[in-house]
């Protein structure tokens, strides 16, 4: 499973073999088949299991005990320390896994599309959960926290897919005091997040 996920990631959907998965997981292809029958069910198991991973990391980001725009400014940095690991790691920035793997596949594998979306969709939620508290404590104003929860994600990935392409993490820098601009927060006020 994190083979599969890897060699997407760092690669590409369409470039990834069936023989390349097993040799990185060390196993044979028949076992492989044993248990999937194509690339794209071993992918959305794989995406399945790192979701509830993911899930976990965002549930203690976004706890409610936190203030909202500290959540927000949590998950800027999150994204940030990951890529920068990742970048160690792999010798590049990779940006956001789903939209790697959303992009590429959503015109040729609907269930992968359909899970991406869905866990895309599950992200956005915590995000505008953050804003209605943030709204509710007049730390902000936002009359439609879901249209502004849709704006900060298409800023945060887009940051995310710009420091892939540049292949520069310094780009997620602008991530906090972007989101922030959209949602109105002032300086002073971000600065003591």
């Amino acid at each position: 499973m994190d083979a599969v996920l890897e060699l997407i990631w760092t690669g590409s959907y369409g470039s990834t073999t069936i023989d390349q998965i097993c040799d990185k997981a060390g196993v044979k292809k028949g076992s492989f088949y044993y248990f999937f029958d194509s690339k794209s069910v071993l992918a959305k198991a794989a995406l399945e299991i790192k979701w509830q991973a993911t899930r976990a990391e965002l549930d203690n980001m976004f706890s409610a005990t936190v203030p909202p725009l500290v959540r927000l400014q949590k998950y800027c940095d999150f994204a940030f320390d990951f890529q920068s690991k990742m970048a160690v790691k792999f010798g590049r920035v990779l940006g956001c896994p789903l939209f790697s793997i959303g992009c590429e596949v959503c015109t040729q594998e609907v269930e992968l599309q359909k899970i991406v979306e869905s866990m895309l969709a599950y992200k956005r939620r915590y995000i505008e959960s953050a804003i209605r508290d943030a709204v509710a404590s007049h730390a902000i104003v936002a009359p439609d926290p879901a249209a502004a929860a849709r704006m900060v994600m298409a800023f945060y990935e887009g940051l995310l897919t710009q420091a892939r392409i540049q292949n520069d993490v310094e780009v997620l820098r602008e991530m906090a005091p972007g989101i922030f601009g959209l949602l109105g927060v002032k300086n002073s006020e971000a600065a003591a997040v």
